[in-house]
C-alpha cells in the first residue's frame, strides 16, 4: 500500500477544512449548542429525568450522532465529488494508487473531521449540561466506527450525484428524519407498542442505543445489536465501494 498516496490525499483534504473552518466547525457547532440550552437547560430543566438520567443529559449522544452522521456524509460526499465537478478526478484515477488508498485518503480525512467535531461537541456540552461517560473506550469505539462507516456512504453519495442538489437529498430527506426519529431526544421505550416496533427498523435507532449506553450503561437495544447493526452496515458500504471502482460506475462523468 502508497502511504504517501493515502497521506497526500488526506492532507489535502484536511487542508481544505482548516480554510474553511467557520463552515466546517463553527456552524455544526453552532447548531448543536443551540440544541444544548433550548432542550438542554431551557426545555429539559423542567423534565423529568429518562431512564433515570437527567434530559439535558440524556440527549447528549443523540445530539452528537446527529452532527457525527450528518457531517460525516457531507465531508465525505463533497470530497469525491467535487474532483468529478472540477475534472481532477482524471488525476487521482490515473495515478499510480489503488482504490484502496483513494478510499483510505477520502474517507479517511471525512472520518477525521467528524471525529474531532464530535469531540469538540462533548466538550462544548460540558458547559451546558454535566454528564458523565461510563464507558470511554465504547465511546471512542463508537464514534470512529460511526464516523467510518458514514464516510464511506457519503463517499458512495458523492460517486452516486451528478450534482450539487443530489448531494443534499439523502442526508437532509432520509438521514437527518431518521436521526430526529431514532431516539435523539427520547427512548423508544416511551412510545406505544405498535411505534416501538416501527422504531426497531430505524437502523439509527441501534447507533445511537449503542453510543448512548457507553455514556450511561443504558440503552433501548441490546450492545451486541447495535454493534452488529453498525458491522454490518460498514460491510455493505464497502462492499458498494469494491463494486464502484471495479465497475467505473460514475467516477468519469
Amino acid at each position: 500500500m502508497n502511504i504517501h498516496a493515502i497521506r497526500a490525499i488526506y492532507m489535502f483534504e484536511m487542508a481544505r477544512t482548516w480554510r474553511t473552518l467557520m463552515q466546517s466547525v463553527a456552524s455544526p457547532v453552532l447548531s448543536t449548542s443551540l440544541y444544548f440550552v433550548v432542550f438542554g437547560s431551557a426545555i429539559g430543566s423542567r423534565m423529568v429525568d429518562v431512564d433515570g438520567i437527567a434530559y439535558g443529559a440524556y440527549i447528549i449522544p443523540g445530539l452528537v450522532m446527529l452532527s457525527l452522521l450528518t457531517q460525516s456524509i457531507s465531508n465525505a460526499s463533497f470530497g469525491i465529488y467535487f474532483p468529478k465537478f472540477s475534472g481532477t478526478i482524471y488525476e487521482v484515477l490515473s495515478a499510480p494508487v489503488s482504490y484502496v488508498e483513494v478510499v483510505c485518503g477520502y474517507v479517511g480525512a471525512a472520518a477525521s473531521k467528524s471525529i474531532i467535531l464530535g469531540i469538540i461537541i462533548l466538550i462544548t456540552a460540558r458547559l451546558f449540561v454535566p454528564y458523565e461517560i461510563a464507558h470511554p473506550v465504547w465511546m471512542v469505539s463508537f464514534l470512529v466506527l460511526t464516523a467510518v462507516t458514514f464516510s464511506l456512504f457519503g463517499f458512495i453519495i458523492g460517486v452516486w450525484a451528478d450534482g450539487f442538489e443530489k448531494l443534499q437529498i439523502i442526508p437532509l430527506m432520509i438521514v437527518t428524519p431518521l436521526t430526529f426519529l431514532g431516539g435523539s431526544f427520547y427512548s423508544i421505550h416511551m412510545l406505544p407498542p405498535f411505534w416501538q416496533t416501527v422504531s426497531l427498523f430505524n437502523p439509527v435507532v441501534y447507533l445511537i442505543s449503542g453510543f448512548r449506553w457507553s455514556f450511561y450503561g443504558i440503552s433501548d437495544v441490546s450492545l451486541p445489536i447495535s454493534m452488529g447493526v453498525t458491522l454490518g452496515f460498514l460491510v455493505l458500504c464497502l462492499v458498494a465501494v469494491r463494486w464502484i471502482f471495479k465497475t467505473g460506475y460514475r467516477l468519469k462523468t
